[in-house]
């Protein structure tokens, strides 16, 4: 599959991103994460290893795009993921 990632044009398959994340270790999730075989890293992390760019020159939602297309199991923030939001929500609520 083409997909544009940075401003520069990937040619990424399900099996490609799957052999380029072997072996690698996930890194704590905070936020938006992609599952990859058994193991769910962090986008950012799973964006820098397929492209092999700084994670500041591209975006989560691009490389979301790109692994939800492929195929793998995304997920993104969940409202009460902040801190600030979770306490507003208690308050109100």
């Amino acid at each position: 599959m083409r997909c544009v990632i940075a401003h520069f044009p990937f040619e990424l398959t399900r099996s490609g991103v799957l052999e380029a994340m072997k072996g690698v270790k996930p890194e704590q999730v905070t936020g938006e994460s992609v599952t990859i075989g058994r193991r769910t890293y962090p986008v950012k992390q799973v964006g820098q290893v397929i492209t092999r760019q700084d994670r500041r020159d591209f975006s989560v939602g691009e490389v979301l795009r790109a692994m939800t297309r492929l195929g793998f199991t995304c997920r993104g923030l969940s409202r009460t993921a902040d801190p600030a939001r979770a306490l507003e929500a208690a308050l109100i609520g």
